[in-house]
């Protein structure tokens, strides 16, 4: 294997110890690069530990497996949030890459003669040829802005911070989303809560399985995975949701109402479409999350929104850095357990080939 040594000890710096940074230490170690991963919680596992209690994965365990270590447990069972999390901190356990857990980035800079600083929250400065931005987005959850929000008298939660249905017993619900999340959420609260799912279009559920085999065999067997999202995300007939069964079942009884999107909300109430006005306790968002990448702004890495300038996860504005993680960073895989091995290895080419080539470079 090819080392590459520069002037920094970690050639290297990922931020963030979820998924998507143990994919990429992975795929730096297989590139023969040296990389330090930096991580603000306690340890490795990224957002999965902080999800809901009842989340599962939407892929079965053969598809939830990255390279190196196969998940444990029937190849077809779909692996619980902490089933996840162990799988994670097993695989952080096999990198040949050092995790500082407890270490937060506040910003990473150029640094004078090239390459970048990362600083710490602790003040500490950590020289890098490279970095790789993998820190997730569950810290920037979307809580849409509506009008009258400042009146509403109820509870206003994200997915984020939901945990267990029995939270909202008995409570008058409406969860906003139209994705997976959104219809997990309101379908296990139709027996804890009166609830309705909101949303912008009708509901799209996908069926799980087909011809007796996992959607996520057609998705990988068809090339549909490696579509790029530029023809693909046009064709989508909205967020599509895994579906058993159950939750279309649930819409057609009328277990689980769903309404077009409310306009506004007025004290204790929702105003709906069509004008009518209803009194809820709880209105909880489940409408997705965006890459928290405050850290970076110093850089000039980042449009005005706060998301990244990049072309399939390489940065169009600093050669060098890289994301991962990203929702339809390179296909409909990306940001998943079973697609972010192929972005890291796509990203992490350029960047052992900016390493070697860097004029901080002492030998290969």
């Amino acid at each position: 294997m090819v080392r590459v040594m520069t002037t920094s000890p970690h050639p290297v710096v990922i931020i963030g110890a979820g998924q998507s940074g143990l994919a990429a230490a992975r795929a730096a170690q297989n590139a023969g690069v040296r990389a330090l991963i930096l991580e603000a919680a306690g340890e490795p596992g990224g957002s999965w530990p902080q999800y809901y209690d009842s989340l599962t994965a939407f892929s079965p365990a053969r598809f939830s497996a990255m390279p190196g270590l196969d998940f444990p447990g029937d190849p077809d069972h779909y692996p619980h949030r902490d089933e996840v999390t162990a799988y994670l901190r097993r695989y952080a356990a096999t990198l040949d890459t050092e995790i500082r857990a407890g270490t937060r980035v506040r910003a990473v800079q150029t640094a004078e003669g090239g390459g970048f600083t990362v600083r710490t929250a602790a003040g500490q400065d950590i020289a890098a040829a490279a970095v790789v931005a993998a820190g997730g987005s569950f810290t920037r959850p979307i809580r849409p802005a509506l009008p009258g929000a400042e009146s509403f008298t109820g509870q206003v939660l994200h997915a984020a911070d939901y945990r267990t249905p029995k939270d909202l017993d008995g409570r008058r619900v409406v969860v906003v989303g139209g994705g997976n999340s959104a219809v997990q959420i309101a379908y296990e609260l139709t027996g804890h809560a009166q609830v309705t799912i909101a949303s912008r279009a009708p509901l799209t559920f996908l069926p799980q399985r087909r011809e007796g085999r996992d959607v996520h065999h057609w998705l990988t067997s068809s090339g549909f995975d490696d579509l790029p999202p530029a023809w693909l995300l046009p064709r989508l007939p909205g967020r599509p949701v895994m579906d058993t069964g159950d939750y279309a079942a649930a819409v057609d009884s009328g277990r689980l109402v769903r309404r077009p999107m409310f306009t506004a909300l007025d004290g204790e109430h929702v105003v709906w479409a069509d004008g009518t006005r209803e009194r809820v306790d709880v209105v909880l968002w489940a409408t997705g999350y965006l890459p928290d990448l405050g850290y970076l702004a110093p850089l000039g890495a980042l449009d005005a929104n706060g998301l990244p300038l990049h072309a399939g996860g390489l940065s169009l504005t600093h050669p060098g850095l890289a994301y991962l993680g990203l929702e339809f960073q390179r296909s409909f895989a990306s940001n998943t357990l079973r697609g972010v091995a192929a972005d890291a290895a796509y990203v992490m080419g350029p960047l052992a080939a900016h390493v070697r080539d860097a004029p901080a470079r002492v030998g290969l």
